[in-house]
C-alpha cells in the first residue's frame, strides 16, 4: 500500500494516468504483469486495465441515474459477463462493503462515505490485481476517510495493491510507504 504525495503540479495525476494506462509516458519502461505496456494501442490499454486495474476516484465517478448495483456490476457489463451472474457479484461486492441493504438506491440517495464504498466495490468487482485511488478520501470528512482507509487496507491484506494519491499526511502515514513527487521527479531525501 503505496501513498503518493506531493505539491499540486508535482506530476500525482500523471503518473497515476500512466500507471492507469490513461497516458503515455516519454522515456523508460513500465511492465505490468512481466508485459511491457510500452506503444500500446487503446484497444489492447483497455484489456490490460481490464484484466489488471480498478480505479478509485475522488468524485466517486458513479453514473446518477443507475442504482448502487448496477453501478458496481458496470465494469462486469463491459467484460460481457451476463445479467445474472454480473448482478450476483455486484452484490457479493456490496457485501464486502457494508452496503448490500443499499443496492437499490441512487448516488444522490447515499452519503459521501457511502458513495466512495460503492466505488471501492465497483474497483474490486473484476478483481484487479491494482487498484489506484486518486484523492480517495479528498471528498470526505476525517472519520469518514479512516473509514474507507481501513476499508481499503483491508483489501490490501487479502493482496491487492493500493496505489494512492493524497495531500493528505495522516491518510500517507497509514499506507506502508510514501513517495514524494517533486517536479515530476521522485524525491528520494
Amino acid at each position: 500500500m503505496v501513498a503518493i504525495m506531493g505539491s499540486s503540479g508535482s506530476g500525482k495525476s500523471t503518473l497515476l494516468n500512466i500507471l492507469g494506462l490513461l497516458d503515455d509516458f516519454d522515456s523508460g519502461d513500465y511492465e505490468l504483469a512481466g508485459t511491457s505496456m510500452a506503444g500500446l494501442n487503446e484497444r489492447a490499454a483497455a484489456k490490460y486495465r481490464s484484466r489488471f486495474l480498478g480505479f478509485v476516484f475522488q468524485s466517486f465517478n458513479l453514473i446518477g441515474f443507475k442504482s448502487a448495483l448496477e453501478n458496481v456490476a458496470l465494469p462486469l457489463y463491459y467484460q460481457s459477463v451476463p445479467r445474472k451472474v454480473r448482478n450476483l457479484k455486484a452484490m457479493e461486492y456490496l457485501k464486502k462493503v457494508g452496503l448490500e441493504d443499499w443496492a437499490n438506491h441512487l448516488p444522490n440517495q447515499m452519503s459521501g462515505g457511502q458513495k466512495q464504498r460503492v466505488a471501492i466495490a465497483r474497483a474490486l468487482v473484476g478483481e484487479p490485481k491494482v487498484i489506484l485511488a486518486d484523492e480517495p478520501t479528498g471528498a470526505l470528512d476525517s472519520t469518514t476517510s479512516h473509514e474507507v482507509m481501513d476499508l481499503l487496507r483491508k483489501v490490501n491484506k487479502e493482496g491487492i495493491t493500493m496505489i494512492i494519491v493524497t495531500h493528505e499526511s495522516d491518510i500517507a502515514a497509514l499506507c506502508d510507504r510514501t513517495i514524494h513527487l517533486v517536479d515530476g521527479q521522485i524525491d528520494f531525501r
